[in-house]
């Protein structure tokens, strides 16, 4: 089950500008938006504490359900 990845995505206008990777434990930004959210969001450690808890709460959980 380590290969699981949860990924949130931002999008606006069907462009992707930031998005929490928890192989990576963090946000990364692709527009110069994204990346002055990534690194405000990243700066919280709660925040970032609550996307990687997302990884066990809907993923894990969600193993084999098809």
């Amino acid at each position: 089950l380590k290969d699981i990845q949860y990924i949130r995505s931002y999008c606006y206008n069907k462009l992707e500008f930031i998005r929490f990777d928890s192989n990576l434990g963090k946000y990364v930004g692709y527009t110069e938006l994204g990346v002055k959210n990534a690194e405000n969001w990243n700066k919280d450690p709660s925040e970032v504490a609550g996307m990687t808890a997302q990884r066990e709460g809907y993923c894990l959980n969600n193993v084999g359900i098809d």
